[in-house]
């Protein structure tokens, strides 16, 4: 079909098929069971012509991942693919059968009337354009994050999307997490008091991880199609460092800021409800992985929230080191004027601290140097304003809830765009919500690379001159 409106006896079945797997699947708004998230029944149970029909259009690390996971729910067929790497073309008939077509040229994926739904994961460059055209032609759109290398391009997508009006999923899993969804539902609660400081790192220390990925013996001109993989990038020759390390360069990718600030956004941005910062300004540097990438492997944000109706204002310090020699690791921390939530991968903790009304005295105190007279009247008079308030109740001062093991918030996030191309409506992470994380970490990248503090509009989504 050319669009998710033909084909009316199809979409009605599609239709009917989602009500029974959202009461399945569910949205992921609590922690689930002590079962774990529910996998629909076998594949084998829907016929053939009532599935949803998906394509991917860059099969890398990401392209196998997102399609592994999207057949992990009932009534989807995996049914073309596009790549400019043959290599990965053969490896996907390996995998998935002979019968999934596959082509160098994504066109013929986004032109092809079965394909219903399209996955976007290539390097960064090619979202805007790849998302823009498959709306255009009716596909429903699942792009890996960010969803564009400029924060212009996010803008267009947004126009485009409103016009058509797809089921579009930005492919930051975060949002959909029901841990982030149970820190959502406790930071409205109040757990942790008025939030006024936000703490997030991810930390690597391996060569993979830094974005050395491995290198087929065979990449030659022959095997990969360089001029379809640059686009409009460059005109530079070949060379499959670049083919198969693109995120080591700013004409391809967008660096720690894309790949990885991006989710630090999501996670607080689902959280809190903020539409994002106004003022960001970003360090750091190439400390270590010196193999002719021009992005940085250090890297450092502070940035300012303004005070809206759904927070106050508060600040954020947010950092990637692909140098840690203490191992990596990952962690996001909120914290309030009574306590602080404390997330991991698959957990949110908060621990309870509440001040005292009464300031109290002595000890590492000023009032030890007063003499004994004073001492004495300012103890009469500390009081007469104090003495007589009630102690208070105080909570438990740890908790900790945790997903169920084996839980895996990537299918939740399929889920939720499936039941959106089932059902109607718009997935958990929207083209607005996904330049809202995207645009404040591509401007980190503009305040790095320009050496600026950078002024930013998070109603607009855009630079603000000074």
């Amino acid at each position: 079909m050319t669009d998710l409106n033909a084909n009316k006896s199809r979409r009605q079945f599609i239709k009917k098929l989602g009500g029974t797997a959202a009461a399945v699947i569910g949205t992921p708004v609590a922690m689930a069971s002590s079962t774990g998230p529910q996998i629909l029944k076998r594949r084998s149970a829907v016929p053939a012509n009532d599935r949803i029909n998906v394509a991917c259009i860059g099969m890398g690390l990401m392209g196998f991942g997102d399609v592994n996971t999207a057949l992990t729910q009932d009534g989807v067929e995996f049914i073309a693919a596009a790549d400019c790497y043959q290599g990965h073309l053969t490896k996907i008939k390996e995998v998935y059968g002979e019968q999934v077509k596959t082509t160098m040229n994504f066109h013929e994926i986004l032109d092809n009337p079965e394909v219903d739904a399209v996955i976007i994961a290539t390097p960064d460059h090619w979202h805007d354009r790849m998302s823009i055209e498959a709306m255009k032609k009716g596909k429903a759109v699942y792009c890996e994050k960010p969803m564009v290398q400029e924060i212009n391009e996010g803008h267009e997508v947004i126009k485009v999307h409103q016009q058509t009006k797809v089921p579009f999923q930005v492919g930051s899993q975060w949002a959909s997490s029901i841990a982030m969804q149970k820190a959502k539902e406790l930071y409205e609660a109040g757990e942790i008091g008025e939030l006024n400081f936000v703490e997030v790192y991810t930390d690597r220390f391996d060569a993979r991880g830094a974005w050395q990925y491995s290198i087929p013996p065979d990449a030659s001109k022959q095997t990969c199609d360089w001029e379809m993989f640059q686009g409009d990038a460059t005109d530079l020759p070949f060379d499959p460092v670049r083919f198969f390390r693109w995120r080591n360069y700013q004409d391809y990718g967008t660096g720690m800021a894309g790949d990885l600030f991006v989710h630090l956004f999501t996670r607080l941005h689902t959280i809190t409800g903020s539409h994002g910062p106004d003022r960001i300004y970003a360090t750091g540097g190439l400390r270590y992985w010196e193999d002719g990438r021009d992005v940085a492997d250090v890297m450092l944000g502070l940035l300012d929230y303004p005070e809206t109706d759904k927070h106050p204002a508060f600040n954020m310090s947010l950092r990637v080191n692909f140098v840690d020699g203490s191992g990596g690791g990952d962690r996001t921390r909120l914290v309030g004027n009574e306590g602080e939530m404390v997330l991991g991968g698959n957990s949110v903790t908060i621990r309870k601290k509440k001040l005292p009304k009464a300031p109290g005295f002595g000890g590492w105190d000023t009032y030890e140097t007063f003499p004994e007279a004073t001492q004495e009247a300012f103890k009469e008079k500390y009081y007469q304003q104090y003495g007589d308030q009630k102690v208070e109740m105080i909570p438990p001062g740890e908790m900790t809830y945790s997903a169920p093991d084996g839980y895996d918030m990537r299918q939740d996030h399929f889920a939720d765009w499936f039941n959106a191309i089932r059902n109607g409506g718009q997935p958990i992470e929207d083209p607005v919500f996904g330049l809202r994380a995207a645009g404040p970490a591509l401007a980190c990248n503009m305040s790095l690379y320009q050496n600026k503090l950078i002024n930013w509009d998070p109603e607009k989504m855009q630079v603000v001159s000074a």
